[in-house]
């Protein structure tokens, strides 16, 4: 098995029983755990699955007997079985035989009301032998499962989405080291989730319904697996918890395993210690879950390399691997490899293999046998015996060469350079590149590389590097998450990771992102998560795009390491430093000369990667762990293991923060002059709509009269603007300062324009879209049979406020400001209009609260005024040029300004600024709600 790890898949020499008793068994190791000869005890809860049929209890599949043979089911199919199992403090239910008859097999799993379907089939014809199994995985949510359609044009769905291709790659991910080698049907998973609750999460069910479809299949495996998700809430690990748990769970760890052997392990914690993540996977851990299988397995399809093979291949090559091993450069090594696999395919498959010591010792000597078919001349030659009438002549035989096909060869030679480098990490403690086992390849990071970037770093890490870029942005640059529930999700932190067939030195396909570039990224954007600022603190929306320049092992914890050191260049106020490496490990070393203890290894390159057992990655800091994904690859991997593998990882990620706290140049944790702005201002809630306007004509207009990027509005009343330049910020809180402000009774509005005319009076713009009516009473002191006779629309006047109705509608009057005027005798002598008669645009007057207020004294730059002292009449709005209001009030009416009461708000007042008119508040604020 160590020899041959081939991608982790189990060696499967020659086929043995199964574990049905009229049926063989599954070959494997006598040693290895999955063995049926192999006895251990667990100290877990059995759940056990498919008991067997004389127990008369759980769940049976009678198989065929014999070819031709029906069964009691319907059309011939197996009858339908169910079973429940105990998974934390609840149970699911199993099901077969009811839908899918036709697929090699198929279950629905269960749990509350989420039902996930899976069918599993394969092709009837072998494809062509490779070293990598021919499984393809596809799991869909449905809309329908939660009483939903797609939103899309064609309201169906369409390809997957990545929360979906993550599952895929969970589910794919423990059951691939499971198969056996030598078995080439195309398998297909297909994954389905027919109902969903809200409650109870599909994904570890997913898991599960595969690992049992693939055991009830005729592909041949070795165990059944089962996936559970673990909890943390407080100090209570919960096993399976539900969605409402798990927003109070300090940990979410994903597990897939068999009864005795972990095969996959992924989660997400907050700075968890290593010694809790060690308790949650020790609860998650599960027993068998299936000991009789429904259809028997095609072990006569597994096609293996002939067992001498391996042999000739290590005697043509043997010397020359040992040295080719030793080339500490990954594209130098992978060039003569390919070099010396050439040779090898050369002698095995076009000019045949020959014993070395037949070649060496000549041609053969052999007697010819022949009859003398003259029996009267009887002549014998020099070196002839004489037998009576057989004569035998000595003769020359060449020995036969030996062919083996391309395939062959080429998976024999894969796996012997394997067992090679093994060898050599074990029996010579030096890896190929000479380090020792747990030590960090060298290590160089600079920032600030991309100068028109929010924020760039360029992490290297031996023959691994990553080039990560941060871009800022407001809401609009979210990413929106379509799911089940039917709630809006948006991303404000998303993290995008390319791996380009040029970071291996290869051309290969460059276009949509893979899975595999999903799930990295995925697992680097969720390392980096907890280390961001609310969105109190910092406004912004954050991406991080990680491109892998160069390739030689755990580039998706390069993306960690990268990632974090553009973040603090783009000036984002993290909490701390994170960091990631990859571990590996040998198990079985007594192979190879070892003391048989796993053989840990830090920083592992491709190559270690591919011929190890185990790819452990880690993200945290000196404190605890982030994010952590561990895929096994054979079976034996205990929780003591882990342990030294996490101690192992504690030790490195402390070297590796030491190292980028070297980096040059530094990163410059200030925000990039290219960055947008945000300002965050708050208004009522109520007064929201004015600012967006109907269909929201309103926003749009303030965006391009100001120039600012976006205006973002939420229920509670939190405005935020971005823009490029300040100047644009100021002017569009000038606009929604006016739109949203509570004016006072008694505040007096200078050289306001009219904007329209009405047979009652007046409609004066107080400021940006807030307008009032001054009544034909209130215009002048003396009467006026119409406004036209001494007012057009656009002329320009003074108003003071005098009255807010019910409706919030604004009255305003002129004559209050004229000299010697009495409004009481001005009232009487001409008759005021009804309530009734302020029509118009009044309708959308007094709609605001404001916050702050900025007022630019003549001459000067704005400034916050936070206290209502300030706002006097020669605390005036004075824009420069199409933004900026003038002070217009002669030096005369000062005085009488001056003796107008400023009334005190109850509420901050909102910044403003002017850009249309020469309009000016003179006299403080309103505490009107």
């Amino acid at each position: 098995m160590l020899a041959n790890p081939n991608n982790g898949r189990l060696h499967c020499p020659k086929p043995s029983q199964f574990l049905h008793p009229q049926r063989p068994k599954c070959f494997l190791f006598p040693n290895c755990p999955r063995s049926p000869c192999f006895t251990s005890k667990s100290k877990f809860c059995n759940l056990s699955l498919l008991l067997p049929g004389k127990s008369g209890k759980g769940f049976g599949i009678r198989a065929l007997a014999e070819p031709g043979v029906s069964t009691n089911g319907p059309q011939g199919y197996p009858p339908p079985y169910s079973v429940k199992i105990p998974v934390g403090d609840r149970h699911i239910l199993v099901e077969t035989g009811h839908i899918g008859r036709q697929a090699s097999a198929s279950v629905t799993v269960t749990d509350g009301e989420t039902i996930v379907y899976t069918s599993v089939c394969l092709a009837d014809v072998p494809s062509e032998p490779s070293d990598f199994f021919p499984l393809s995985v596809h799991y869909q949510e449905r809309f329908s499962a939660a009483g939903r359609t797609s939103g899309g044009f064609f309201k169906r769905e369409g390809r997957a989405k990545d929360h979906e291709v993550l599952i895929c790659r969970l589910i794919d991910r423990p059951l691939r080291p499971t198969m056996l080698n030598g078995f080439y049907h195309e398998t297909q998973i297909l994954s389905w989730v027919l109902s969903y609750d809200g409650l109870h999460s599909p994904d570890s069910l997913a898991v599960t319904a595969a690992g049992i479809a693939v055991a009830l299949s005729e592909v041949p495996n070795s165990k059944t697996i089962a996936g559970v998700r673990v909890g943390l809430i407080g100090d209570k690990f919960i096993v399976n918890p539900t969605t409402k748990e798990m927003e109070d769970s300090e940990l979410d760890l994903l597990l897939a395993g068999t009864d005795n052997a972990i095969l996959m392990i992924e989660g997400y914690c907050d700075f968890l210690p290593e010694e809790r993540l060690l308790q949650a996977v020790e609860v998650g851990q599960v027993e068998a879950l299936v000991k009789k299988c429904g259809k028997a397995k095609m072990l006569d399809a597994i096609k293996l390399p002939p067992p001498e093979l391996y042999n000739h291949v290590e005697e043509i090559a043997g010397d020359e691997l040992v040295r080719t091993l030793q080339i500490r450069d990954k594209i130098p090594r992978r060039k003569a490899l390919l070099s010396l696999e050439g040779e090898v395919l050369t002698i095995l498959t076009a000019k045949g293999y020959v014993s070395k010591d037949v070649a060496l010792g000549g041609s053969e000597t052999i007697p010819d046998i022949f009859e003398d078919e003259d029996e009267d001349e009887e002549v014998v030659v020099d070196g002839e015996v004489d037998e009576g009438d057989v004569h035998i002549k000595p003769s020359l035989r060449k020995s036969t060469p030996l062919f083996f096909s391309e395939v062959d060869v080429k998976l024999v030679f894969k796996e012997v350079t394997s067992k090679f480098l093994r060898r050599r990490i074990v029996e010579g403690g030096r890896r190929s590149d000479g380090r020792s086992p747990d030590e960090i390849r060298p290590i160089n990071s600079k920032c600030g590389l991309l100068p028109r970037a929010h924020g760039s770093a360029l992490f290297t890490r031996g023959e691994t590097q990553s080039l990560a870029v941060v871009t800022l942005g407001d809401k609009q640059m979210a990413q929106r998450i379509d799911n089940l529930v039917g709630v809006d999700e948006w991303k404000r932190f998303y993290l995008q990771y390319t791996f380009p067939p040029s970071c291996v030195g290869e051309v290969g396909r460059n276009g949509a992102p893979s899975r595999r570039e999903i799930g990295h990224g995925m697992l680097a954007e969720r390392a980096l998560e907890p280390i961001l600022p609310s969105e109190d603190d910092f406004p912004y929306t954050v991406r991080v795009e990680s491109t892998i320049t160069e390739s030689n092992g755990s580039s998706s914890m390069a993306s960690v390491c990268g990632g974090c050191l553009a973040l603090q260049d783009a000036g984002v106020p993290i909490k701390c430093s994170i960091v990631g490496i990859a571990m590996g490990m040998v198990l079985e070393t007594e192979e190879f000369g070892g003391d048989g203890a796993p053989l840990i290894l830090s920083d592992i390159t491709g190559s270690e990667d591919a011929s190890g057992d185990m790819d452990f990655k880690v993200a945290g800091n000196e404190d605890g762990v982030t994010a952590f994904q561990m895929d096994i690859k054979v079976s034996g991997i205990t929780l003591p293991v882990m342990r030294e593998a996490l101690l192992q990882a504690k030790n490195g990620r402390k070297h590796i923060i030491a190292e980028m706290l070297k980096c040059s140049p530094p990163p410059s944790r200030t925000l990039s002059k290219y960055a947008p702005l945000i300002h965050i201002m708050k208004v009522k809630p109520e007064k929201v709509n004015l600012i967006i306007g109907s269909g929201g004509k309103k926003v749009k207009s303030i965006i391009e009269e100001t120039g600012v990027d976006a205006i973002d509005t939420q229920e509670d009343g939190i405005v935020k603007i971005t823009a490029r330049d300040l100047a644009s910020i100021e002017k569009s809180k000038a606009i929604i300062t006016n739109l949203t402000m509570v004016p006072t009774i008694g505040d007096i509005y200078r050289n306001c324009e009219i904007k329209s005319i009405a047979p009652y009076g007046v409609f004066v713009e107080i400021a940006p879209g807030r307008e009032g009516l001054c009544h034909i009473s209130e215009l002048s002191s003396n009467w006026l049979a119409k406004a036209e006779d001494a007012f057009k629309v656009g002329d320009h006047i003074d108003v003071k406020l005098i009255e807010v109705n019910e409706k919030g509608q604004l009255r305003l009057s002129h004559r209050a400001l004229l000299p010697d005027t009495d409004p009481e005798k001005a009232s009487a002598k001409q008759p005021t209009g009804d309530a009734k008669d302020v029509v118009g645009s009044q309708e959308t007057s007094d709609k605001g609260l404001p916050k702050k207020m900025i007022s630019i004294r003549k001459g000067d730059l704005a400034e916050n005024i936070s206290s209502p002292k300030n706002n006097t009449a020669e605390n005036t709005l004075l824009p420069q040029k199409k933004f900026i209001r003038r002070l217009v009030t002669p030096a005369k009416d000062r005085p009488n300004i001056n003796k107008d009461k400023t009334k005190k708000s109850s509420s901050e007042v909102v910044n403003s600024v002017s850009s249309n008119g020469e309009n000016t508040l003179v006299n403080g604020e309103a505490n009107i709600g």
